[in-house]
């Protein structure tokens, strides 16, 4: 089981980059950005909070978003209640891309994740990842 685990930690990832490159030009974590600003109230969120969203540090954070905003794909801005954060908003350029991105990504995580399983297995599949990534995310957060 081990070693079924280290594959998809491993191997899913850039399974998934190397489609979304091929098909998109854009990386697994850059869709993943675009994602989350899509997702968020207004497709705008604070640039720590979205780091977090997205398990990433605020530096590589900063260069994903450098290569959006010069692509007009997101605009930056300071908080307007306490200028000592970043709010970032996704572009209708962004918006574009991933919904140019989202059709052949999905299908790759269907065909990937999905499909070789039974219903049950993707029900049992659901809950435990659930558990797994709260375990996850409280090491992460501390």
């Amino acid at each position: 089981m081990r070693q079924a685990l280290l594959t998809v930690v491993v191997a899913l990832p850039a399974a998934l980059d190397r489609q979304l490159q091929q098909t998109s030009s854009v990386s697994n974590f850059a869709y993943g950005v675009l994602a989350r600003l899509s997702m968020a109230d207004e497709h705008t969120m604070r640039l720590s909070d979205l780091a977090r969203d997205c398990d990433s540090t605020q530096p590589r954070l900063s260069k994903v978003m450098d290569r959006f905003e010069a692509r007009d794909r997101v605009g930056r801005r300071p908080g307007p209640d306490d200028g000592r954060y970043t709010l970032a908003t996704l572009a209708d350029t962004g918006r574009q891309k991933l919904a140019e991105a989202t059709p052949e990504h999905v299908a790759q995580v269907k065909r990937l994740v999905f499909d070789p399983l039974t219903a049950a297995q993707r029900r049992h599949l659901g809950t435990s990842l659930t558990r797994i990534a709260a375990t996850v995310r409280q090491e992460f957060e501390r």
